[in-house]
């Protein structure tokens, strides 16, 4: 099978799996185990925070944040097909007590003015009040979408005047970074806390990491304790994490090179794709110009061998390219996926 349905698919390399049967490990409840420590710090750093704290999933992580953030009964402001309010199962309702409030978006960007009406509105129903704004970059349903930097600027800064926390979703931040070519600080380092999830285009099995104030990520601690997320011998995850940091950050720009390629041969070969929204790894199909329905044509592609998946949208599919997906790959996919979908490819994929 060629498997584009999400970087998450990925199996640990030979060089992460020697990494995590060296790994130093020690207890990290206790926060004793060195690997873990070296993960945290170097991911701190990376960010351009004070500290950070190792959890299992991006979703603790997120979970984890808006806690810290507010009290029950705050209102949480995010885009409204952002992870935090579509895949997260009500956890900011059922963890932090919020009330969330989800503002449309376009390319999963929010403006500094849907802000400023979100948290001041003309009638107060109860005195809600909003106390934390989550944004999420690189944005899984808009299709890998990355901020612009100037947009993420205007948007913090009215934030910060409103008095509201802001939460980064950086679960792709990584590939964010490369795509514009700048450190992953000159994002993360305006947010109050940065999640970074490991187990997605970095190619590690589990993990993800929470990253703020000393203050504040001393208290994820607590937080972490109270999800059930402490653990023991984590170095031997923790290790993938490192290994990956070391070796799998800049290879980010070959899965959007490819992603690139992929959307540009099917887009010449009559496929419904809006290129100018392929801006990392991620390529998302409407099927509604070629009137096919999606669980058919995903049907269609994994009887060809390829698998893609279905989006937020009810037409859309996707492709998501990753460390285990070559050039070689792509070629085949091109020629696959076109042929699967009854249309016939016109241009050559080479």
């Amino acid at each position: 099978m060629l498997d584009l349905r999400s970087d998450t698919v990925t199996q640990p390399t030979l060089g992460m799996r020697r990494a995590i049967a060296e790994a130093a490990v020690g207890d990290e409840q206790k926060r004793e185990d060195p690997t873990v420590s070296e993960l945290q710090r170097r991911v701190a750093e990376l960010l351009g925070h004070e500290a950070a704290v190792f959890v299992p999933t991006a979703t603790m992580a997120n979970q984890i944040a808006l806690k810290l953030h507010s009290r029950p009964g705050d209102v949480l402001l995010a885009e409204e097909t952002s992870h935090v309010l579509v895949y997260e199962y009500g956890g900011a309702a059922a963890h932090a007590g919020l009330i969330t409030h989800g503002l449309t978006g376009v390319g999963g960007r929010i403006a500094p003015g849907q802000i400023r009406d979100a948290a001041t509105p003309s009638t107060k129903i109860a005195d809600q009040r909003a106390t934390v704004l989550s944004l999420e970059n690189t944005h899984n349903n808009a299709g890998g979408r990355v901020w612009p930097l100037h947009e993420l600027e205007d948007v913090v800064a009215t934030a910060r005047e409103l008095e509201l926390a802001v939460h980064l979703d950086g679960a792709r931040l990584l590939n964010a970074a490369v795509a514009l070519g700048v450190g992953p600080a000159t994002f993360a380092s305006r947010f109050d806390t940065v999640t970074l999830c490991l187990s997605k285009g970095l190619g590690c099995p589990l993990g993800a990491l929470l990253a703020g104030s000393e203050d504040l990520i001393e208290r994820a601690w607590r937080e972490k304790h109270l999800f059930g997320g402490a653990m023991r011998q984590a170095g031997i995850v923790a290790a993938a994490g490192v290994y990956a940091l070391d070796h799998n950050v800049d290879r980010l720009a070959d899965d959007h090179a490819r992603a690139r390629r992929l959307a540009e041969t099917l887009a010449d070969a009559g496929m419904a794709i809006d290129l100018d929204r392929v801006e990392t790894n991620f390529v998302q199909v409407d099927l509604a110009p070629l009137g096919l329905d999606r669980a058919a044509a995903l049907s269609a592609l994994r009887d060809v061998g390829v698998g893609l998946s279905a989006t937020i949208l009810p037409t859309v599919i996707r492709a998501v390219t990753h460390l285990e997906i070559t050039d070689e790959d792509i070629e085949r996919a091109a020629e696959l996926i076109p042929r699967a979908l009854g249309i016939d490819a016109r241009v050559a994929t080479g």
